[in-house]
């Protein structure tokens, strides 16, 4: 689905009349029955408005980092991307947007190793600019990435919280990620489970799949589980992101194995039909979550209310 919005976009952008001003925003499309999310729909005009433009040669001193990077490994492959763009010029434009105070004037939205490779080169890069809001620069740079690169599962789940914490919903998530309703609670309750230090000392991981993770993931929230610190020091120094991730796995089976506790117990959830409230209980642990951003007040509305609800249990078994 996300390639096919990507393909929509670039085809308005093709379809745009000779005669129309470089600074008029295209005509609207014709109106149909599109059910996409507001967010997804938006951006093939943006896109539109974006191709009106001619890419202009942007030092790379004036471009800041994106605050949500959707990548890992940006540095990966970085020396081929070099040679290329010594030897045949910067094929691709970027795209950056307007930021506001002091410092770079302008905001990376796609096109990072690009302009990492200008930057080496000590050249000025190609691209276009764009005022653009946080959820269209997010949403533009989920669609171009996803159809040119494949993001590992680790970075399509640390992208998905990230969204998620920009106030999209999940169904707005799933149709930028291109995945169904499963699997995106997989991927988020990975990237909430497994602390970001602990990922970020593994890295990307593209070989790996999914599997790893979530059985990093099961072994991270058993009670036989050490601390996060313990964590990192698990994790060797060498080799690539897939290995590390498999050191790490086998250290924790073993772990886990010599504590002598028989399997995990079973996780338990709310037998809510709609599921806006998923809560999981493994031993010792119990783990609350709100589908919808919008309400995550109730999160704080159960831990305010934790010590009387203790209270009031110690009371019954008294």
């Amino acid at each position: 689905m996300k390639r096919d919005l990507l393909a929509k976009s670039l085809a308005q952008m093709g379809s745009r009349p000779a005669d129309t001003p470089p600074d008029q925003p295209p005509a609207p499309a014709p109106a149909s029955d599109d059910s996409r999310p507001r967010s997804l729909k938006s951006m093939s005009d943006v896109l539109s408005q974006v191709s009106a433009q001619s890419a202009q040669e942007i030092d790379v001193s004036e471009i800041a980092e994106s605050e949500i990077a959707d990548r890992f490994d940006v540095a990966v492959g970085l020396d081929d991307l070099v040679e290329s763009i010594r030897s045949s010029g910067q094929q691709l434009p970027a795209l950056l947007r307007y930021r506001r105070g002091a410092g770079p004037r302008y905001e990376v939205v796609y096109g990072r190793r690009r302009i990492a490779a200008c930057r080496i080169l000590g050249i000025k890069v190609r691209a276009y600019i764009k005022e653009m809001d946080q959820r269209e620069a997010l949403v533009s740079q989920a669609l171009e990435n996803s159809a040119r690169l494949e993001r590992s599962f680790i970075e399509q789940a640390i992208f998905a919280v990230k969204l998620e914490e920009q106030g999209f919903t999940r169904a707005e998530i799933g149709d930028v990620l291109a995945v169904d309703k499963g699997t995106l609670s997989k991927l988020i309750n990975v990237a909430r489970d497994v602390p970001d230090p602990v990922i970020y000392a593994i890295g990307a991981a593209h070989d790996a799949g999914r599997r790893p993770w979530l059985e990093l993931r099961r072994l991270i929230n058993a009670e036989t589980a050490p601390p996060e610190t313990e964590l990192i020091a698990l994790i060797p120094e060498s080799g690539n992101p897939a290995e590390k991730l498999a050191a790490l796995l086998a250290a924790l089976q073993q772990f886990e194995s010599r504590q002598g506790n028989g399997p995990p117990s079973p996780v338990v959830e709310a037998p809510a039909p709609d599921r806006p409230v998923i809560f999981r209980a493994r031993g010792k642990r119990l783990t609350i979550e709100v589908a919808d951003k919008d309400e995550e007040g109730f999160i704080g509305f159960i831990s305010e209310k934790l010590e009387t609800l203790y209270h009031d249990w110690k009371k019954q078994g008294s």
